[in-house]
């Protein structure tokens, strides 16, 4: 057997039913791993999670999972070659089996033997043939009918009957819309102060085919929070401005969590904030920045920040902020509290005058692009408008005089029931008709 014959026959059996509910069903299985499985980690991080003696599932720990590559399943070659095969058995399927199928389901289909008509359960015969009576039912009845000689053909529905071929199309845009997002899309994470301009240089993970935008440049303007009745902070607030790489100003927006800035294909997401570090005054003349180090309550898990402060050599001092309230807490060597002041007022501690003159904080991005998402959307709406219109049942009713009889007969691809009942109707309708033009 010669290469051509041997391609053609894989290609065939690629098309089947089986082997496509298989490569799905596969795909499935991984991808549900790749959900319980925390991706893209490190190595410390699995062998803390996942150790030898404690196997997820009773078999998975960090050597399989590194072994097997379990860490980065998404963007494994093998799940990537998986995807690639359930592409192509889609494609083929499509273009050698649904597409036939709807053009066959186009085609004028005139029976003229009341043999022919026996093959369906619904079968009727009358005594009195009258085409135009049952043209009129059927039209009614919102049938596309076709009439040649002694036989008419009727059917609705056709779009029940070709919603297959579109959900394949929906798959097929879908896996192609991932695809390139793989290959094309990167995120970066980036964690910003304020006031400060930045670029992208922390890439999380990127595509073998992704460009990385040089002329980009962002700039922090300033971060807010707000607080609830409790307060816990209900949402917080980053004022970000793009510039081009000559420092021109581009465009600038305010931007939340769930609410992005979408330019240029790239998406800005608010991710998280952090407070760094407070500037001081000591005196009239000497100033001086201290790192806050950040504790978390384990009963309340309330967040604060603090740094300690020697006054002269005998005094330390802790300075907490619990907020951006401009709420700040002084308290003594003991965990006395000895002041409760704000930021750019004057206060003698030990003797000593002290201004809080700024608090240092930082924004957290996530900076991502994926050139597939808008295949990606379009194959998620073809999708959910093939999913309704595949609940319309596609009818086809038949009739033919032969020996002063009119036969008519029909069948459905669901809904069997209802098709019955209505054939029924239409049925009674015509003689109804008939009795009353004679």
């Amino acid at each position: 057997m010669n290469f051509k014959n041997l391609f053609w026959n894989f290609l065939k059996k690629l098309s089947s039913l089986s082997v496509s509910i298989g490569l799905f069903l596969f795909i499935s299985a991984i991808s549900i791993i790749g959900t319980i499985i925390e991706q893209e980690q490190s190595i410390q991080y699995y062998q803390i999670n996942y150790p030898l003696n404690r196997p997820l599932f009773f078999f998975f720990t960090w050597k399989q999972i590194l072994n097997w590559n379990l860490g980065h399943v998404y963007s494994n070659i093998w799940f990537i070659l998986l995807l690639f095969l359930f592409f192509l058995s889609l494609i083929v399927c499509t273009v050698s089996r649904q597409l036939p199928i709807l053009k066959r389901a186009r085609q004028w289909k005139f029976f003229y033997s009341k043999s022919s008509l026996n093959k369906f359960k619904s079968l009727k015969i009358d005594q009195e043939k009258s085409f135009i009576n049952f043209i009129y039912i059927l039209t009614l009845k919102k049938y596309y009918v076709f009439h040649k000689g002694n036989a008419v053909y009727a059917y609705k529905g056709l779009i029940g009957r070709i919603a297959p071929i579109f959900v394949h199309i929906s798959i097929i845009l879908t896996l192609t819309g991932s695809l390139i997002g793989l290959f094309g899309g990167f995120f970066a994470q980036e964690m910003i102060p304020v006031g400060e301009m930045f670029h992208l240089q922390n890439i999380v993970k990127s595509g073998h085919l992704s460009i990385y935008p040089n002329n980009i440049v962002g700039k922090i303007n300033s971060l807010n929070i707000t607080y609830n009745k409790d307060n816990s902070i209900k949402q917080f607030f980053s004022n970000l401005s793009l510039l081009n790489n000559r420092g021109i100003f581009i465009y600038d927006s305010i931007i939340s969590v769930n609410n992005p800035l979408t330019f240029r294909g790239l998406t800005f997401y608010q991710t998280d904030w952090q407070i760094n570090a407070l500037r001081l005054r000591l005196g009239s003349d000497y100033l001086c920045q201290k790192q806050l180090i950040k504790i978390k309550n384990k009963k309340t898990l309330a967040i604060s920040w603090f740094c300690n402060l020697w006054i002269g050599e005998e005094y330390k001092i802790s300075i907490f902020i619990t907020d951006l309230k401009n709420n700040i807490l002084v308290y003594d060597h003991n965990g006395v509290l000895i002041k409760q002041t704000r930021y750019g007022l004057w206060n003698v501690v030990h003797g000593v005058p002290i201004v809080i003159q700024d608090i240092i904080t930082s924004t957290g991005l996530q900076i991502k692009t994926d050139p597939g998402i808008q295949i990606t959307y379009l194959g998620f709406l073809i999708l959910m408008i093939s999913i309704i219109t595949s609940y319309q049942s596609y009818s086809q009713i038949w009739a033919n005089s032969m020996n002063k009889e009119l036969s008519f007969s029909g069948c459905t691809n669901r809904a069997s029931l209802f098709f019955e009942s209505e054939f029924s109707v239409m049925y009674k309708a015509y003689t109804s008709l008939l009795s009353i033009n004679r």
